[in-house]
């Protein structure tokens, strides 16, 4: 039977979709300033474009095959094909509302890709990959975790650390290591051009990361305003833990660390917004923050050519929260975790949640990375994933794009 439709829920519901969607071209910006100046533009148009086409999958089967009923837990049906009969699910807020907040999930989810690839991609290349990505791998395990089975095993989730964060952290690192490292990689310097641009991106993520976690309880009540304090806490001790351990290992504390931190920080609280609180918001960013740090090592000791440092910040930042919500999640903050699975290990319950978490971590990472590294390697051997050594030097702006960020 439908709820009555509750006006304040919905105005916020749509409000956080709003949000949610200005973090795309935040993430434009927050990658665009670390590139250098003749691949801006297409950076930026990698991330814009994500916007319109996943929207448009997401319209025409994203959506029913999440949330359709199929009656199993691990994909949808065509139930709401083309957005069909959408006004018949349940609930106090339309189902439009619930559409729309979803669907920029799906935007900005494979945009996230696209700092770990920068500046040697194909554009059309890039298009097909995260096209079929967002059909192949976001979609199931956007249901296994918000609708499907890992959720029903009692894996907690609250706004896509593990669909989102692990899912794009892993594919990131498949495809870097299909289309390999870009010329002169640790021989050539290649600072970021336009870091207050990168300052710009952070903030405007950071403002519409309140809508992606507070969101995502679809209702203005106090545990929006608990999702929505948890977030920025975590992102304030996210930078807070990088910067700490940047000056303790190279001797300053710098702008791009200041960002990166922050944003590891919301990376971690995702999955764990609506479950924690107290001082737990504080501990898992700051342990996010130092964390993603030391990740970097990895990829210099494994030579993986990570242009901006996807991998760290949110692979890494994604397994933190998703994990430390196996210690966290307290009954007392969502009486559901009692309903649904079991508190945290340091609040009464035991290491049922952690491996839980653990599980469900595992999976959606080794599906991510098994299907996005077949996806690559098909579409190298067929079109290329890379841009030619001439295009690379040249520029993706002008030879992806034949237009230039700037004049003089």
């Amino acid at each position: 039977m439908l709820l009555a439709l509750d006006s304040g829920n919905t105005a916020w519901v749509l409000i956080s979709a709003a949000l949610v969607l200005f973090m795309t071209p935040g993430l434009a910006f927050f990658y665009g300033g670390m590139v250098r100046s003749k691949n801006v533009l297409g950076m930026l148009m990698q991330n814009m474009f994500a916007i319109g086409l996943v929207s448009t999958i997401w319209a025409v089967v994203g959506f029913s095959l999440v949330f359709g009923d199929s009656g199993n837990g691990w994909i949808g049906n065509f139930d709401f094909l083309f957005l069909a009969d959408v006004t018949n699910l349940d609930g106090d807020i339309p189902g439009m509302a619930f559409v729309a907040f979803q669907m920029m999930f799906a935007v900005i989810t494979p945009a996230l890709i696209t700092g770990a690839t920068a500046d040697r991609l194909k554009f059309g290349s890039y298009a097909v990959l995260i096209g079929f990505w967002s059909l192949l791998v976001y979609i199931p395990g956007a249901k296994w975790v918000f609708n499907g089975w890992l959720l029903e095993m009692g894996a907690l989730d609250f706004a896509g650390g593990t669909a989102i964060h692990i899912s794009a952290g892993v594919a990131a690192l498949a495809v870097i290591l299909v289309i390999g490292n870009r010329k002169g990689h640790g021989d050539v310097a290649m600072p970021p051009h336009n870091l207050p641009f990168t300052v710009l991106g952070t903030g405007i993520l950071w403002f519409g990361w309140f809508g992606f976690n507070a969101g995502s309880g679809l209702a203005a009540d106090g545990l929006a305003a608990q999702a929505l304090v948890n977030t920025h806490l975590a992102a304030s001790t996210g930078m807070l833990g990088w910067l700490l351990v940047e000056r303790w290992k190279g001797g300053h504390a710098t702008v791009l660390g200041a960002c990166s931190g922050a944003v590891a920080g919301l990376v971690a609280i995702t999955p764990c917004a609506g479950f924690v609180g107290g001082a737990s918001p504080l501990i898992i960013g700051f342990s996010a923050g130092a964390l993603c740090f030391l990740a970097l090592q990895i990829k210099e000791k494994m030579n993986w050519d990570d242009s901006l440092d996807v991998i760290a910040v949110h692979l890494i930042g994604g397994l933190v929260g998703t994990l430390l919500l196996g210690l966290f999640a307290d009954a007392a903050v969502n009486p559901a975790i009692a309903e649904d699975s079991s508190e945290g290990l340091l609040f009464g319950g035991s290491f049922e949640l952690l491996k839980d978490q653990f599980v469900a971590a595992l999976v959606v990472g080794v599906f991510s990375f098994v299907v996005t590294y077949a996806l690559a390697k098909t579409i190298d051997a067929t079109m290329g994933l890379r841009v030619g050594e001439d295009a690379e030097y040249q520029g993706l702006d002008q030879s992806q794009h034949a237009e230039s960020a700037y004049t003089s």
